[in-house]
């Protein structure tokens, strides 16, 4: 991906090696780090708690890098996935005559306090509708490698995923969602959760399609990534792997084939018009 000549976002508080945000309550969006140890525990034979344990404790623990600030390049890379998102959804909400708010980016190490609560690294990426802000542990990027889903693009994906999230929230798909999820039953909920993250693939797509036309971005084989990404993290192949029978009516993500699906609609398209999960 060819990111190094992008615009770095202002919009990132760097909190590694300390510092804490204020209490709140909330629901976070998306997290990832609990399934890639569940995935590493499978296939090393090692209980999952433990592992947890031991990564989250590591990640507590800032590393050189780290402890430099944001002058690292995962860091830097973040800022610059980060200020791209700003100004493809800036542009897309001017022409719909709207203002994009733009969402914050926390980068934190170990643990961090949100308005969604208190979580370790454990919890994966995530995004905040109470704070407007993405949380982040740079940790995760190496969980990915470890999955066998390297390659920047894919991590650039988990950071679009998330951003769509923001999106969600501020054109009120996400307050709606909610309300309904809370008068449905409980395979109800889970479709609208489904319906959600799909959503949020396919905004990511969107992300995609546009950068790359105003800046090319992709190199050869960053697409395959993106959707490698998203394919490692499908219900229905951590159901397989946790050696369970595929059970459609618990997904809360998505199947993985759907997740690829609605990020190649949005990236196909270019059009917000083409996310409509919910129908």
């Amino acid at each position: 991906m060819r990111w190094k000549e992008g615009r770095r976002s202002s919009n990132v508080d760097d909190r590694r090696g300390g510092g804490r945000a204020p209490m709140g309550r909330g629901i976070k969006m998306g997290g990832g780090l609990a399934i890639v140890a569940l995935l590493v525990s499978l296939l090393l034979g090692q209980d999952p708690t433990a592992l947890l344990q031991q990564m989250t404790t590591e990640n507590s623990q800032p590393t050189p890098a780290q402890a430099g600030g944001v002058q690292d390049e995962a860091a830097d890379f973040t800022t610059v996935v980060l200020g791209y998102t700003e100004d493809v959804w800036t542009a897309l909400f001017s022409a719909a005559g709207s203002r994009y708010q733009q969402p914050g980016l926390v980068l934190y190490d170990g643990a961090v306090e949100s308005a969604c609560g208190y979580n370790t690294a454990a919890t994966g990426p995530f995004y905040c509708p109470g704070d407007f802000k993405m949380y982040l542990d740079l940790s995760f990027l190496r969980e990915l490698q470890r999955l066998g889903a390297p390659g920047d693009f894919a991590f650039a994906y988990v950071i679009a995923h998330e951003i769509g999230h923001h999106v969600q929230n501020i054109t009120g798909i996400e307050r709606q969602v909610r309300q309904l999820q809370s008068r449905a039953d409980r395979a109800e909920a889970n479709a609208l959760s489904v319906a959600m993250e799909l959503q949020a693939d396919c905004y990511a797509g969107i992300w995609a399609y546009h950068a790359q036309r105003q800046w090319n971005i992709l190199e050869e084989g960053d697409i395959e990534e993106g959707l490698a990404a998203a394919s490692a993290v499908g219900d229905d192949r951590l159901q397989r792997m946790a050696g369970q029978r595929v059970q459609p009516e618990s997904f809360t993500h998505g199947s993985s084939a759907q997740r690829m699906e609605w990020f190649q609609k949005g990236f196909r398209s270019g059009n917000t018009d083409a996310c409509d999960s919910f129908n």
